[in-house]
């Protein structure tokens, strides 16, 4: 751990908090000199304030470790790189459209690899008014299920999530020029145009 970088690096969080060394120090229950100490690189913090650090600065612990961010560079969301993770302890979906860092549950967690639609795992398509209705025959229940289909288009994430014991059908309203996503329990993520 490099004492300068977590110190310069707790400057500038500090800092776009709009907060005083005076007011970290409060929140940490210590003294301002020892948050000085810090910000010169002549000490690092100890391991028990970490979590309140992290909290105060909002930043990852991992970060303040490294006393780094890395940033990515601004690349407007772009739709077509988009990435879902699944915890699997919760469920919890989540997606994003750049390169990102994302835990749940306490585990950090790697995006997910599409996979052409088969046989087995693929989606079928009818037109009801203005919506997709898609059905589907795989399984739903407890032990292997679809967690969610999502349509993907250039500019939008429509995104139905699904449940054990659901019915193998969903209805998406038409987007123009989307891709169909969908995550399997056991078998990860497939993609369909």
């Amino acid at each position: 751990m490099d004492c300068s970088k977590v110190g310069n690096l707790i400057f500038k969080l500090r800092k776009e908090r709009h907060m005083t060394q005076k007011q970290l120090a409060h929140q940490l229950n210590i003294s301002d000199k020892t948050i000085s100490k810090w910000e010169c690189g002549l000490g690092c913090p100890d391991v028990s304030l970490l979590p309140q650090l992290s909290q105060a600065l909002q930043v990852n612990i991992e970060k303040i470790l490294l006393g780094d961010l890395n940033q990515n560079r601004v690349d407007g969301g772009n739709m077509k790189r988009i990435k879902f993770y699944v915890c699997p302890d919760c469920g919890n979906v989540i997606t994003a459209t750049a390169e990102t860092e994302v835990s749940c549950c306490g585990r950090k967690l790697t995006a997910l690899t599409p996979k052409p639609s088969d046989e087995e795992h693929n989606l079928q398509f009818e037109s009801i008014e203005n919506d997709h209705y898609i059905t589907f025959t795989h399984p739903m229940n407890k032990e292997h299920y679809l967690q969610f289909v999502a349509c993907v288009t250039y500019d939008k994430v429509l995104l139905v999530r699904l449940y054990p014991e659901q019915g193998a059908e969903v209805r998406i309203p038409k987007l123009s020029g989307g891709k169909f996503y969908f995550a399997c329990s056991q078998h990860g993520l497939w993609v369909q145009k």
